[in-house]
């Protein structure tokens, strides 16, 4: 397929829309004022959203979304995987569908590109900074700015398609989760969500600033919550070890009932910004223009101190610097001031 510009269709065209945006975590979040927007304006679509299986429940039930694919992204790794890729083909095409059908690949990627182009539909639309020749599957190319946050970015998609977006209408549809098993009353609403590991290499707070920032946070009571391998953690009366041991529904409304949520750049703390203002996000060598927490009024750490997003600089946001115990005490000690 040609990915020569043309004049865009009109969404009122098509009786259904599909949105190819297997992952991840954070870029899904980022993606949820976009399908707001469409969902909004062309309420007759029906929508669906081909998501990653682990990511499935943070858009089941949704508002948005008349059904949530699965793409089993993890059964399609190494050889065997890329012949059960191939198979899933066959079951991909047959899926229910409502023609015409228009297909929204805000992923960009190759495999994105092609499982699009696999569908079957007529129309294919992809964004402009699409990678690894993604772009040849597509009939359509929205031009985007490739140095806008991912949000902004994705909004363009719904733009070029005739859909005016007022900035107060940006928001994100998330579900309201679930309490974890076993969660005790007295942490209800007075507590101090702290998501300190990200799979991304630099990101994760050393065991040191993480014992810092809890010490500082005192007398509040801590949550710690995410994933890691790392079996250390830190001590202190007041910090409850919640890690390891919730589901996605779970931590969504664990950070919805925080008194304030402290998070690296990861797709956990997109979640916190999106469902709390009480957010602060950890940023060392990302750039928080570009992926940092969206919404407005929620802060950012990076390069020694805390703002919101856009006030930061250009050469703060090239900034590696990573968090110290100085810094993850001040971090701990600014939150304090603004719970007290």
């Amino acid at each position: 397929m040609s990915a020569a510009p043309r004049q865009l269709p009109s969404l009122r065209d098509f009786r259904s829309a599909l949105i190819v945006k297997p992952s991840s975590l954070g870029d899904i979040v980022h993606t949820l004022p976009a399908v707001k927007a469409l969902r909004t304006a062309h309420p007759q679509l029906k929508i669906r959203w081909l998501a990653n299986t682990e990511w499935m429940p943070i858009l089941k039930d949704s508002p948005l979304l008349d059904e949530v694919i699965p793409f089993p992204r993890k059964t399609f790794r190494g050889i065997a995987g890329l012949l059960r890729f191939w198979d899933w083909r066959r079951t991909w095409m047959t899926l229910p569908r409502e023609e015409p059908e228009i297909v929204l690949d805000f992923q960009g990627l190759l495999r994105s590109g092609v499982v699009s182009s696999w569908r079957g539909s007529q129309t294919v639309i992809g964004l402009s900074d699409a990678r690894e020749g993604s772009r040849f599957f597509y009939n359509h190319t929205v031009s985007v700015d490739g140095g806008a946050h991912a949000v902004d970015r994705y909004l363009e998609l719904p733009r070029a398609l005739g859909i005016e977006i007022e900035p107060n209408d940006i928001s994100f549809e998330l579900p309201p989760g679930s309490a974890p098993v076993g969660w005790p009353d007295l942490l209800r609403n007075n507590f101090i969500a702290v998501h300190p590991w990200s799979r991304g290499e630099g990101k994760s707070l050393s065991n040191s600033a993480l014992q810092a920032l809890c010490n500082a946070l005192a007398p509040y009571p801590v949550v710690l919550v995410g994933m890691t391998a790392d079996p250390a953690r830190p001590t202190g009366s007041h910090i409850h070890d919640w890690s390891q041991r919730t589901s996605l529904p779970e931590l969504i409304w664990l950070m919805r009932q925080a008194k304030f949520c402290i998070s690296v750049d990861s797709g956990p703390m997109h979640i916190a910004a999106a469902v709390n203002p009480q957010t602060l996000g950890i940023h060392t060598w990302s750039d928080p223009r570009k992926v940092g927490p969206y919404p407005t009024g929620v802060h950012v750490w990076k390069a020694g101190r805390i703002e919101t997003r856009g006030e930061f600089g250009a050469e703060e946001c090239q900034s590696d610097a990573s968090v110290a115990d100085q810094d993850a005490r001040g971090i701990g000690e600014w939150v304090c001031q603004r719970v007290s």
